[in-house]
Order: C-alpha cells, then sequence, then structure tokens
C-alpha cells in the first residue's frame, strides 16, 4: 500500500512543475510590472502617494478581473490553445504600455481631471490591460492541472502557492536588482520577451507566435536602439518619448529617472532634473551665481551668521545637483563639507555633466539622512567622538515626494545633538500659505526642538499660490531680518512675522510630526493639486507654442488664454505672448490691448517681472495706432528695463542692441550709438545691428562715421561669404552721396 502510494505522489508531482512554473513566471511578470509601472510613469507624473494608490489599485483590479474572464476561458477552451494566445496577447501589451504611456501623457483633456484622477486615468489606460491579460493566466493553468486528474486541494494550492513565490521573486528582483541594472523600458521588453517565449513553448503550431516574435523584436530594436534612424522612427511610432536635444544627460537609478539639461548655451545654463521635477540650476564654470531663491536664503543666513570664520562645519541632505555644496566649498575653503544623498546615481549625474569634480573635497554619504545621522550619534556614545556641524541645510523635500520621517520631531531632536551651540538648521519646502496646514505642521513640530524659527519666501508670489519657503531653526536668537535685508531690492522677500507664523500654526490645529504620525502625504494634498494645474497651464503653453511656430494664431491665443485661466500666476507672460502674436500680424489695436492686461496683471501682483521687450512693442503699437504720447512712456520703460539687464549681462550683446533700439525711440541718440556699437563689439557677424547703427547715425548726419563703420562691416562679411552684404553696400552708397551732397552744399555756401 505504501508502495502504491509513492507511485501515485511521484507522477502527481512530476504533473504540477509545469502548471507551478507557468504560474511563476506570470505572477513574477505581473509584480515585476506593477513595480515598474510606478517607475515609468513618475517622470510624467511624479512619484507620489496618488501614483502608488492608482498603480497598486489598478493592477489588483486588473487581476482580478483577468482572474474572472480567465475562468471562464478556462471552462471553454483547452490550456493547450487558451495559454499560447494569452502568452501572445500579454506579450503584445507590454510594447503597448510603452506606447501608450508616451501618447496618453501629451492628452492635453487628461491635464484639465482633477489630479488623482489624472492620474488614476493614466494608470488604468496603460496597465490595465496587460494586468487583465496577466491575470488570466492563473485560473487556465488552475484547470489544467485539475484535468490532468490530481487532486484538487493539493492542486489549486501548488498553484497559487507558486504563483505567490513567482510575485514575491519578481517583486525583489525588479526591485533590488533590475531596474537600477537595466532601466524600466528595457524592463517591460524583457517581460515582453519572456511571455513571447512562453506562448511559443506551449504553442502546436509554432510558426504564427514566430511571427509575432519577429514583429516584438523589431518593435524593441526601434524602442531602444541608439541608431539615429531607429531613433525617429521609433518616435514616429510612439514606441519611444520624442527627442529631446536639451538632454545631455539622462540615467534610470534605483530610486528616480535623472536628467540634466542644457538650458542656454551662453553663458552655458543647466537645468537637474528628478523625474518631472527641477532640482538644481547651474551657470557652469560659475559656482557662486546660485540661481534658485532658497540657496540664495541659504547663503545669505550663512554668510551674515559665519561672519569673520574662516572655515565651516556643515551637512547637506539630499544632493541634488551638487550645486549648494559646492558654493560653500568655494566660499569657505577647507571647509568640511558632508552631502547626504541616498541615490549613488545622482551624485554620479552631478559629476557627469553638472560640474561637480569627481575627486572633490565633499564627502558624500550615499544613504538615508535618518541613518545617517543615528550612525552619527551611536559614534558618538562608543567613542566620546562627537561631530557638530556649524550649519545643516535640508535639500530633500519637493511638493510631490516628501520623506516623512525627516520632518518628525524624533529627527529634529537628533539634529539638535549633532549641531554646535550657535549653530543653525535650515530647510526649504515648497507649500501654501494661505492652506498652511503642511507649512503650520512643520513649524510645530521643529519649535519642539528649535528656541528660534524664522519663516523666509519670495514676496512677488501671492499667498494663495504654490511657493518655496525657507525655514530657518537654532537654539539662539537670531537677527534674521538683518540678514536679509543686505540682499538687495532685486530679491524681493517676505519675512514672516511671528503674527504671519502664528496662523501657520492655528492652520494646522497644533499638528505635531512624530514618527508615529506624520501624514505628509494628505497634508500636501492641496500642494499637489495647485502643481497640478501648473503642469496643465505649462502645458497649454507648450501646445500655444507649437501653434504659433506653425503659424495657427488663432489657436494658439486660445491655448495661452487656457493657460492663465488654469495658473493666473502665468497671466503676465501668456498675454504678452498674445501681444506678440499680434504684433507679428499687424493687429496693433489687439496687441495693445494684450500688453496693457500683462502689464496691469505684474503691477498689481507685485511679481517684478522684466517687461522691457513688453514696453518697446506696446510702444511700437502705440506708435502706428498715431498715439505717440503714451507711447513715450512706454518707450522709457522699456529703456529702463533694457539698461538693467544690460547692467547685469554686459556680455549679451542682444541686450545692449535692444536698450540702443530703446534709445533712438526717446530720442537720445549719443547712448544709442555707444550701445549698438557695444553690441557690435561683442557680435561682430548679426547684420542687424549694423543696419540699426547706419540708421542712428544718418539721422545725426554722421557720415563719415558710417561710411567707415560700413566699410569695415562689407569687408567682414566678403571674409566670411556666408552672409548678403548688399544691404550694406546700398546703405554705403546712400552714405557717400549724402557726403557728397552735404559737402557740395558747404561749398556753395562758402562762395556766397
Amino acid at each position: 500500500m505504501e508502495n502504491g502510494q509513492d507511485n501515485v505522489k511521484t507522477p502527481g508531482l512530476i504533473s504540477l512543475v509545469v502548471p507551478a512554473a507557468t504560474v511563476f513566471i506570470s505572477s513574477c511578470c505581473i509584480m515585476i510590472l506593477e513595480l515598474v509601472a510606478a517607475r515609468l510613469i513618475a517622470k510624467h507624473l511624479g512619484s507620489s502617494l496618488y501614483t502608488w494608490t492608482a498603480v497598486i489599485g489598478v493592477v489588483l483590479a486588473g487581476i482580478s478581473l483577468g482572474n474572472y474572464l480567465g475562468g471562464r476561458i478556462a471552462d471553454r477552451f483547452r490550456a493547450g490553445k487558451a495559454l499560447p494566445v494569452i502568452f501572445a496577447v500579454a506579450s503584445a501589451t507590454c510594447g503597448l504600455t510603452v506606447i501608450l504611456n508616451n501618447i496618453v501623457a501629451q492628452l492635453i483633456w487628461l491635464w484639465e481631471l482633477s489630479w488623482p484622477v489624472r492620474v488614476f486615468t493614466h494608470v488604468v489606460l496603460v496597465f490595465m490591460i496587460p494586468s487583465t491579460i496577466l491575470g488570466m493566466v492563473s485560473p487556465v493553468v488552475a484547470k489544467m492541472a485539475l484535468d490532468r486528474g490530481l487532486p484538487s486541494g493539493r492542486t489549486v494550492g501548488v498553484v497559487y502557492a507558486w504563483g505567490t513565490i513567482g510575485s514575491i521573486a519578481g517583486t525583489f528582483v525588479a526591485g533590488y536588482w533590475l531596474i537600477g541594472a537595466i532601466g524600466t523600458v528595457a524592463i517591460i521588453w524583457i517581460i515582453g520577451g519572456v511571455l513571447m517565449l512562453s506562448a511559443i513553448l506551449y504553442s502546436a503550431r509554432i510558426w504564427p507566435f514566430c511571427i509575432c516574435a519577429i514583429v516584438f523584436v523589431c518593435a524593441m530594436a526601434l524602442s531602444m536602439a541608439s541608431i539615429g534612424w531607429c531613433r525617429a522612427f521609433g518616435a514616429a511610432l510612439a514606441l519611444r518619448e520624442p527627442p529631446d536635444p536639451a538632454v545631455i544627460y539622462r540615467d534610470e537609478t534605483a530610486y528616480s529617472d535623472v536628467s540634466i539639461k542644457r538650458i542656454s548655451t551662453e553663458p552655458d545654463k543647466r537645468e537637474f532634473f528628478e523625474d518631472k521635477l527641477t532640482h538644481s540650476k547651474i551657470v557652469m564654470g560659475d559656482i557662486t551665481n546660485l540661481q534658485y531663491f532658497y540657496t540664495k536664503i541659504y547663503a545669505a543666513v550663512t554668510q551674515g551668521l559665519a561672519a569673520g570664520r574662516g572655515r565651516l562645519s556643515v551637512m547637506v541632505i539630499g544632493g541634488g545637483g551638487y550645486v549648494y555644496p559646492r558654493y560653500v566649498e568655494k566660499m569657505w575653503p577647507g571647509s568640511t563639507v558632508d552631502v547626504v544623498e541616498i541615490d549613488p546615481g545622482v551624485t554620479e549625474a552631478a559629476i557627469q555633466a553638472f560640474g561637480l569634480p569627481r575627486y572633490t573635497a565633499i564627502n558624500t554619504f550615499s544613504m538615508d539622512a535618518r541613518n545617517y545621522v543615528d550612525q552619527l550619534l551611536h559614534k558618538s556614545r562608543e567613542t566620546s567622538e562627537k561631530r557638530l556641524y556649524d550649519f545643516i541645510y535640508g535639500d530633500a523635500f519637493s511638493d510631490y515626494s516628501v520623506p516623512f520621517q525627516l520632518l518628525t520631531k524624533e529627527f529634529n531632536d537628533k539634529l539638535t545633538r549633532i549641531l554646535s551651540e550657535d549653530g543653525v538648521y535650515m530647510l526649504n519646502l515648497i507649500g501654501i500659505y494661505e492652506c498652511g496646514k503642511y507649512l503650520g505642521a512643520v513649524v510645530n513640530t521643529l519649535q519642539k526642538s528649535f528656541a528660534e524659527i524664522h519663516i523666509v519666501t519670495e514676496a512677488r508670489t501671492p499667498k494663495w499660490a504654490r511657493n518655496t519657503f525657507v525655514v530657518v531653526a537654532a537654539k539662539r536668537k537670531l537677527d534674521i531680518e538683518r540678514i536679509i535685508s543686505e540682499l538687495g531690492e532685486d530679491l524681493r522677500l517676505w519675512h514672516l512675522s511671528d503674527s504671519d507664523i502664528e496662523r501657520l500654526r492655528e492652520k494646522s490645529a497644533g499638528l505635531v510630526l512624530t514618527d508615529n504620525y506624520a501624514p505628509v502625504d494628505n497634508l500636501l494634498a492641496p500642494v499637489v493639486r495647485q502643481s497640478a494645474k501648473g503642469l496643465l497651464a505649462h502645458r497649454y503653453i507648450q501646445e500655444a507654442q507649437k501653434l504659433a511656430r506653425e503659424q495657427k494664431n488663432a489657436e494658439s491665443i486660445i491655448f495661452y488664454k487656457k493657460a492663465a485661466d488654469s495658473k493666473p500666476e502665468l497671466t503676465t507672460i501668456t498675454y504678452s505672448e498674445i501681444g506678440f502674436i499680434y504684433f507679428r500680424e499687424g493687429n496693433y489695436a489687439s496687441a495693445v490691448e494684450a500688453f496693457t492686461a500683462a502689464i496691469k496683471y505684474n503691477d498689481e501682483a507685485q511679481l517684478g517681472h522684466n517687461l522691457a521687450r513688453v514696453n518697446f512693442e506696446l510702444g511700437v503699437s502705440l506708435e502706428n495706432l498715431g498715439r505717440g504720447e503714451e507711447a513715450k512712456g512706454h518707450f522709457e520703460k522699456a529703456a529702463e528695463f533694457f539698461y538693467s539687464l544690460a547692467q547685469e549681462f554686459p556680455d549679451t550683446p542682444e541686450f545692449q542692441f535692444k536698450l540702443g533700439k530703446a534709445l533712438v525711440k526717446i530720442k537720445e541718440l549719443d547712448g544709442a550709438i555707444a550701445m549698438i556699437e557695444r553690441a557690435i563689439e561683442l557680435n561682430p557677424d548679426h547684420m542687424e545691428y549694423y543696419l540699426e547703427l547706419a540708421k542712428v547715425l544718418e539721422i545725426t548726419q554722421r557720415y563719415d562715421r558710417g561710411i567707415k563703420m560700413l566699410k569695415k562691416a562689407i569687408e567682414r562679411f566678403e571674409a566670411n561669404k556666408q552672409t548678403d552684404d548688399s544691404p550694406l553696400n546700398l546703405l554705403l552708397d546712400v552714405f557717400e552721396f549724402k557726403k557728397w551732397s552735404e559737402s557740395r552744399k558747404e561749398g556753395s555756401q562758402q562762395k556766397k
């Protein structure tokens, strides 16, 4: 009897190998897809509670629907026929996710939805179908195993156990290795390849699935190959994102999609992105030229409190582009600068394309800041060696992803133990003053650990709008008012008063963030919603710019107005662009109306935008409408604005030239000549500069000077042989004729 039972058991186990392996593979693929889904959409939607909730919910819903449909299929078709088709379709839908993710991200109507609905809809459109198809596998396999006459309880248990084991394996393989090693898109194609191979192995007629495999491989090549024509064709088929020539570095790390863009060449200015968020800006070769508001506050407070000190000991939580750590290193040589950056890929990106030297004196610790602080405290207890920092800077907080463990009272208490007695902790947060819950909770929490709290932000941003706030915490009293007053009027600041801070505390209902209770994502919900409106507005602007390039001006204006409606802070920018469109069309009355609206909003909201070009073209529009007196005032304002730009950027010929044109309009002709000549000195190959200078010299009857300038310009352009110099030759003839006429006139007068 025992032998008989053994004989039954062995074939039974062998019969379960194929079903177990099948559900293992399908479940593994589902979990890898789920993890990849959150990373794939992060570059468009960020990584937040909303994205993870949507991904988990949609994938589970897809699996549930797939289980139901798979059960129906199992009852109607044999597994040998159903499984190859299911695996082949699942493979195709994996490739489809790449296409859909690129297409869905560009659909403007989706951005018009509320943010949670927008995220949910994106995930449904991209990942619901593959999740459903893969969910069909388990019931079909379970039915196949039961049809072999094995005990039903043990069979179902083994099938679902191996499915769970596959899910666990997929989770660990993707999270610990695959995503960081090869990136999300490559993983999706690998999943698709595994599923296609499974279809071929299960199929009795292999050739149809071999054809599918060939098509799949071709699509994968177009999606991933670095060959130029593959990139172009793949982008046309939405198999990859359209190429962005501004991107000079890109890497998908274990934590985020890191990219660096060059936003200008003269000067070489770059932006550092993690997923969809800009984390740093830099002017290459000029590390002291800080670009971000909060870094300027960090620098001002540090300079004000560290006056007379040669070296500092500082810790920066979050490396980003390493702009501020390098600033400290430059301004206080020999200082100890410790950067705690959890993502080594961020550090490598800063080295590769953001100016960070590979062999720098900056110390980088690739770990969570909470763990780093714990290690310091543990070391001080064990060895009595205590490291104290003069300044700690928090730079790890965005509006979509906030590491709550770095905002709690417990963490703040630990920071006080590694700060010197006169040390300062500064962190930058993105919030909305009028909502106040998030900012208030942070302030409440900091006040439990620090005696002194100050908040500084940009004054030009309305209180109801999303803004960056720098929170300064110290153990002693600080004269922040004196420090920020020395920053000058260009950086317009709002130093929150005690009553302003008290209002924030009231809005947060006295909430203190702790390790046990820190609902940061919920507190940030209003900020996320407003950020989503900002993203929608920028999508409208992108569409408007595209339509303007296509000469579809009426449609472009509609989208610019939609952008202003979505984000009123953009009213000045959008109505300026509308004015430029009308100006180019020669519709000066509408241009005046749009430019006036832009200036009015800029003044009322006290935004402080430099509206040099707006005022200049408004003045030209008014001139063309016969309203010369009104035009003069705007030309004067344009000259003031251009003068400030020319002073700030003395080596930028465009600003010198435009200042010259504005001075012509207000009859300051000597100044205009000097500015245009300076523009020519900076860029001697720009034809328009010579033509404008000739016009002013003709007005002032300085023919000798004009002839000399024109001859020199003609020689230059003839030597280059790249520019048509016929306009200069015509002007030279005019100047020589006028000089001749003038000399004859003078001669005849002398005879009389």
